[in-house]
C-alpha cells in the first residue's frame, strides 16, 4: 500500500512539474501534451463503449464534433450575428459561462449517443462498425453544410472567436505569474485537462468494478450467455454508447475553448480510426493501456515531425515530409501490433483454469 501512494506521489509531481519543463524548449512542447491529454478523454469514453461493453464504434468523432460544436456556438458571437431574436435577447452577445456550457455539451452528446445506439441495439461486429462509421460521416457531412438557408455551423468555414475558458471570473485563456514565474494559457489548459483526466480515470475505474461494469463485460463475452443471466443488454447497450459520448462531448467543448475556432476539418474519419487504434495499440479495457496508446499516438505524430524533415533533406527534397511522417508511423503501429498482439500494456487473462494433473502423475 505505502508502494502505491509513493508511486502517485512521484507520478503526480511528474505529471505537474512536466509542462513547466517543457515550457522551457517553447510553447509548442506543452500544446502536444495538452492536445495529448484530450486524446486520453477520447480514448477512455471509446473504451467504454469497445473495451467494456465491446461495441465496436467508428463514429465516435462525430461526439468529439457535437461537443466542440455546442461550446462553439454557445460562446463565440455566430448565433447573435445570424439570429436577430437572439441578438435580441443577449445585447451583450451570448456569452454562456463555462460551467453551463460544458455540462450541456455532455448531455446532447449523450443524446446522440442514445440515438445512435437504439436502432444498432442488434447489430454485431462489421455491421456495427458500418454503421457508426456512416453516423460519424453524416455528421461531419451536416455541419460542413448547415450554413444555407439558414447559417447555423458556417459551413465549411467554421467558427472562430470563441471564448476561452472562464472558471468562477479565472480567464484560463490569460497567463498568470507566480513567484516571478510565468505561466503561460497554454500550461494552464494543460493543467485543466489534467484534472479532467483524473477525474475521468476515476470514473472509469469505478465504472469497471461495478455492477454496470460486470455487465457490459458480460454482453462483451457473450451476450446471449448474459441476456439468460437476467442483464437487460437493450439498456446497458444505451448505457454504454451514452456514456462513452459523454466523454466524447466534454473533450470537444475543451478542444473548442483551447483552439478558439473549429471547423468541420477536425472531425473526420481519419480521427475516429486514430482514437480506434489508440485503445486497440494500448490494450483494449484496461485503464493504463488505453492511457499509454493514447499518449503514444497523440504526441508521435508530433514528435516525429522533427525526424521527418532531416529525413526529407537527406532525400534531396524527393519525400513529402508528412507523408514520411505518417510512413513512420503505420511502420512504427505495424512493429508493436507484432511484438505485442494484445496490446503494449494489456489487461490480464481471467477465467483460466489451472493446470490439471495428468492422470497416473501422483503415482
Amino acid at each position: 500500500m505505502k508502494n502505491k501512494i509513493l508511486v502517485f506521489v512521484v507520478c503526480a509531481f511528474l505529471l505537474l512539474a512536466l509542462p513547466l519543463f517543457a515550457q522551457q524548449f517553447g510553447h509548442g512542447w506543452v500544446r502536444i501534451l495538452a492536445i495529448a491529454l484530450l486524446y486520453v478523454l477520447l480514448a477512455l469514453g471509446l473504451n467504454i463503449v469497445v473495451g467494456y461493453a465491446g461495441l465496436l464504434d467508428l463514429g465516435f468523432v462525430a461526439f468529439y464534433a457535437v461537443g466542440a460544436y455546442m461550446y462553439a456556438l454557445l460562446a463565440s458571437p455566430h448565433l447573435t450575428e445570424n439570429f436577430q431574436w437572439i441578438a435580441d435577447l443577449f445585447p451583450g452577445g451570448l456569452h454562456a459561462p463555462f460551467l453551463v456550457v460544458v455540462p450541456m455539451a455532455a448531455l446532447v452528446a449523450a443524446l446522440f449517443g442514445v440515438m445512435l445506439g437504439t436502432p444498432v441495439l442488434k447489430l454485431r461486429g462489421d455491421y456495427l462498425a458500418i454503421v457508426t462509421l456512416g453516423f460519424g460521416e453524416i455528421i461531419r457531412v451536416f455541419l460542413n453544410n448547415l450554413e444555407h438557408p439558414v447559417n447555423i455551423t458556417n459551413g465549411p468555414r467554421g467558427l472562430d472567436r470563441i471564448d476561452s475558458m472562464h472558471i468562477l471570473g479565472f480567464n484560463v485563456g490569460k497567463g498568470i505569474e507566480v513567484f516571478g514565474f510565468a505561466i503561460p494559457s497554454v500550461t494552464l489548459y494543460y493543467y485543466m485537462f489534467l484534472a479532467l483526466v483524473v477525474v475521468s480515470v476515476v470514473v472509469c475505474h469505478r465504472l469497471e468494478l461495478s455492477r454496470i461494469g460486470r455487465a457490459w463485460m458480460a454482453i462483451r463475452e457473450d451476450e446471449i450467455a448474459a441476456k439468460a443471466m437476467g442483464i437487460n443488454t437493450r439498456n446497458m447497450k444505451l448505457l454504454a454508447f451514452g456514456m462513452g459520448a459523454t466523454f466524447g462531448g466534454v473533450s470537444g467543448a475543451m478542444f473548442a475553448a483551447f483552439q478558439g475556432f473549429v471547423s468541420p476539418e477536425s472531425f473526420s474519419l481519419m480521427e475516429s480510426i486514430m482514437i480506434v487504434a489508440m485503445i486497440v495499440l494500448g490494450g483494449i479495457g484496461h485503464l493504463p493501456g488505453v492511457i499509454l496508446g493514447a499518449v503514444l499516438l497523440a504526441a508521435l505524430p508530433e514528435v516525429l515531425r522533427y525526424v521527418a524533415g532531416p529525413l526529407q533533406q537527406l532525400t534531396g527534397g524527393r519525400l513529402d515530409a508528412s507523408i514520411l511522417r505518417q510512413l513512420l508511423i503505420a511502420l512504427a503501429m505495424i512493429g508493436i501490433m507484432l511484438a505485442r498482439p494484445r496490446g503494449l500494456w494489456p489487461s490480464r487473462e481471467h477465467g483460466k483454469s489451472a493446470p490439471s494433473t495428468p492422470v497416473g502423475a501422483a503415482n
